[in-house]
C-alpha cells in the first residue's frame, strides 16, 4: 500500500479488533474491561499489520 492514511487505518483496525474480541469473552463479574494483556496483543497486530502494509522497494517493471 502507498497510501499512508490507509495503512493508518488498516493498523487501528486491526487494533481494534483483538481489543474487541479479546474483551467479548469476559462478564461483569471477572471485572470487565481490557486486560494489559489484550492491549499489547493490539498494539503488536498494529505493527504488524503497519509492517506487513508497507510498499516494497522493488518496483512491478
Amino acid at each position: 500500500m502507498k497510501d499512508r492514511g490507509m495503512r493508518t487505518v488498516v493498523a487501528v483496525l486491526a487494533g481494534l479488533a483483538v481489543i474487541y474480541f479479546g474483551s467479548k469473552g469476559r462478564s461483569a463479574d471477572d471485572g470487565g474491561g481490557v486486560s494489559g494483556g489484550v492491549v499489547i496483543l493490539a498494539v503488536l497486530a498494529a505493527a504488524l499489520a503497519w509492517h506487513l502494509t508497507k510498499p516494497s522497494d522493488t518496483a512491478a517493471k
